[in-house]
């Protein structure tokens, strides 16, 4: 059994992560470089996050649950139009792992079968 700040860090975030990057190509048109800056990644990682090739499972969870739809949607839209610091985006990432953080969600998102 892993600890939730483990299974946060290893499946969730980057997952958020994901949703964060294709908002901001799908709807801001944000190019992949653009958003990796933003998110202070690599195009690389944004490129995997394309393709599915990271956290796709745990990004199909995450986006249907209201609460991570809406803070997706809050961090893009800063994101994109620069109302967000650096130390806000850490804030934020901190409230959403503190809100997935229970039982009921972790236990939601299957993360046990890795």
């Amino acid at each position: 059994m892993k600890y939730p700040c483990e299974v946060v860090a290893k499946y969730v975030l980057p997952s958020f992560r994901s949703l964060i990057a294709k908002e901001l190509i799908e709807k801001h048109g944000f190019t992949q470089v653009a958003a990796a800056k933003k998110l202070g990644t690599t195009q690389a990682a944004i490129s995997y996050y394309f393709s599915s090739k990271r956290g796709e499972k745990y990004v199909k969870l995450l986006e249907n649950k209201p609460l991570i739809k809406s803070m997706v949607q809050d961090v893009t839209d800063k994101l994109a139009t620069g109302t967000i610091s650096s130390i806000e985006m850490r804030e934020k990432l901190c409230a959403i792992c503190s809100s997935i953080k229970t039982p009921r969600i972790l236990d939601n998102l299957n993360t046990n079968s890795h």
